[in-house]
């Protein structure tokens, strides 16, 4: 299911800070569905390193970013996971 966030009426830093609440709320297996004025160049060094994916559309004033974790592919058979 996806979960829709509207931040592009938000002042910085509110639509990061939105965004990372939401994310930590957002049930497995969900996606967040972000609508925000900018492309968030910032948060998605975060997304990185917080193991989710992302896709971004859109331009001129109106983007939409759908965030969802990254699935991890099966570690190989005899190998082990840190």
């Amino acid at each position: 299911m996806d979960v829709t966030l509207d931040v592009s009426r938000l002042a910085p830093p509110e639509p990061m800070q939105k965004v990372l609440e939401a994310l930590f709320d957002l049930p497995t297996g969900d996606r967040l569905r972000v609508l925000h004025r900018r492309e968030p160049f910032p948060l998605y060094d975060i997304l990185r390193q917080m193991g989710y994916a992302w896709e971004t559309t859109g331009d001129e004033g109106r983007f939409e970013i759908l965030i969802q974790r990254e699935t991890l592919p099966p570690a190989p058979s005899g190998s082990r996971q840190c």
